[in-house]
């Protein structure tokens, strides 16, 4: 397995380590539950130098970026952050993706850990068989390291180790500049649905800044979160896990993430195929269900409604926050609607739940 370049210090913290998509990383150090309330009541600082990082840059790197995603990065200026995915010719989802303009000839996407090279790989073909002049694609995914700092105190615990004055980095919009002295990407950005940065810096520096962190934020209370709490936290505000939610075989339509697929732009790959599924209807939508009775539902259970199955859970949790059983399901769109009573099969039972608006917090 690949290992961060924190391995080691996650390990002298005694955190526990698991495979996750061909890393070792943590998931949890003191526990889940604490992990996931600190970060909704003080800061959490995760290690995610696992995911990916692809460079676009040349005259003609709009156009292709414009064929490639989903969303309208012709919006874009520079210093912006764009929330978007890649799709395969009928509509399924490569990869949801991140992406940073830089400058009009100068862009970086940020992707997820376990896709690296098949996106990639799925770039350079796009890249190939377009009519696209002057664009050079680079994997540059070893050469940065990428922490999380998330929390409401976030902000006041960044503001101790940089000059940048970060209340002029508003959300979804990154500055550059030096965090304990280390050159660093401060990106107003997260994946946990608090105020936070995502603050990328080279690799072999990015040690020094997770200890230069910790350090500053003690006595705000700020503790290391592993994979576990990241979980929970997203999924408390029904944002997307690539694998589970997304997928080759789920389209944004489906996914609930229509709003950043911009079926005006003239072209894009997967368009014609998810403009007719708009026009028609998605058979399926992604709905949020919270549990009426005890219950923990989890990833491919069984949704059921009239004793018949309409879906399948994609996620789901006891939530920290709401101290309930809640789950992203992918279900009928004739039985999506808030307030539709349902079953989730657990374990033989099926027990009650119902369809609830999100995000759950």
């Amino acid at each position: 397995m690949k290992k961060t370049p924190l391995n080691q210090l996650h390990r002298d913290l005694g955190a526990r380590m698991v495979p996750f998509g061909g890393w070792d990383m943590p998931v949890q150090y003191t526990g889940v539950i604490d992990e996931h309330l600190a970060v909704r009541s003080a800061a959490g600082l995760f290690d995610v130098s696992h995911m990916g990082e692809i460079e676009v840059r040349g005259a003609g790197a709009l156009a292709y970026i414009q064929e490639l995603t989903i969303n309208d990065a012709s919006t874009l200026v520079d210093g912006q952050v764009q929330y978007s995915a890649f799709c395969y010719p009928d509509g399924g989802v490569v990869d949801d993706v991140t992406l940073y303009r830089f400058a009009a000839d100068h862009y970086l996407f940020c992707v997820n850990a376990s896709n690296v090279d098949k996106d990639f790989a799925w770039m350079q073909k796009v890249l190939s068989e377009g009519d696209f002049s002057d664009v050079e694609l680079t994997n540059r995914s070893d050469s940065f390291g990428q922490l999380a700092l998330q929390g409401p105190k976030a902000a006041a615990i960044l503001a101790r180790l940089t000059d940048l004055n970060l209340e002029t980095i508003t959300y979804y919009h990154f500055a550059q500049g030096a965090v304990a002295g280390i050159p660093t990407i401060i990106s107003r950005t997260g994946y946990t649905g608090e105020d936070g940065f995502e603050l990328y810096c080279a690799a072999d520096a990015v040690a020094r800044l997770w200890q230069e962190l910790l350090a500053a934020g003690a006595p705000d209370g700020l503790v290391p979160i592993g994979l576990g709490a990241r979980d929970t936290l997203r999924l408390e505000k029904k944002y997307a896990l690539y694998g589970h939610e997304l997928s080759e075989a789920i389209t944004p339509l489906e996914a609930g993430i229509g709003w950043i697929t911009k079926l005006d732009k003239p072209s894009f790959i997967g368009r014609t195929v998810l403009l007719d599924q708009k026009t028609r209807g998605v058979p399926r939508r992604l709905v949020g269900i919270r549990m009426c009775e005890p219950g923990v539902p989890r990833a491919d259970y069984p949704v059921y409604a009239d004793g018949t199955v309409i879906g399948v859970v994609t996620s789901g949790t006891m939530s920290p926050s709401l101290k309930v059983g809640i789950a992203l399901a992918l279900v009928a769109t004739e039985q999506s609607a808030i307030g539709t009573k349902l079953e989730i099969g657990i374990r033989q039972k099926r027990v009650a739940a119902e369809i609830v608006k999100t995000p759950f917090v």
